[in-house]
């Protein structure tokens, strides 16, 4: 299971400082609403930017049904890195290093949210003996799971209500723990 909840400051990253202190906990089902919102920020505001619109919607219908979500989660180990009161990003994640969800809230992005996620899965996928790191990312995230060490094995596309959305297939070795990844 995951482990108990720890509080990272961001490093600096992208020309830019983070000023805020990050906990990094365990998801709770009374976090779902707040973590459907980000999943939607994220993709609307923030994936957007490489996705139509019509994508957008299809990939993240509004408002999102709570029911797939309470389904899709049940299956993870789901982890939220939160700015005092608001969530600012969560991931979920398999314990064979399947890293199904990571995403960023809009407001957050670039200050080290998905990066603090990342390696805090990494280090319970290592306590659970994966050697391996995999996702399917989106136009948006490629360049994120790269830094992090994954490297495209298949390019793919999926229907989503109708719609074409090109992703990526990536995997790579799990991090080391002692081998800083980029910001």
């Amino acid at each position: 299971m995951i482990g108990p909840s720890s509080t990272i400051r961001p490093t600096a990253g992208f020309n830019r400082i983070s000023f805020f202190e990050m906990q990094i906990r365990e998801a709770l089902e009374s976090d779902l609403d707040a973590l459907m919102a980000v999943f939607a920020a994220a993709v609307h505001d923030l994936a957007g930017r490489a996705y139509t619109r019509e994508q957008c919607c299809a990939w993240a219908p509004l408002p999102p049904d709570p029911e797939v979500w309470r389904a899709r989660l049940a299956r993870l180990h789901a982890r939220l890195a939160c700015d005092g009161d608001e969530v600012a990003g969560f991931i979920g994640y398999t314990q064979q290093g399947h890293v199904d969800l990571l995403f960023t809230a809009p407001q957050h992005a670039r200050r080290g949210v998905a990066s603090a996620l990342f390696r805090a899965a990494c280090t319970d996928l290592r306590r659970a003996g994966a050697e391996r790191v995999f996702a399917e990312s989106s136009l948006a995230a490629r360049p994120f799971f790269e830094r992090h060490g994954l490297a495209v094995v298949a390019e793919e596309v999926v229907l989503r209500q109708g719609e074409a959305l090109r992703r990526f297939r990536m995997e790579g070795a799990l991090p080391s723990p002692h081998v800083p990844t980029a910001p």
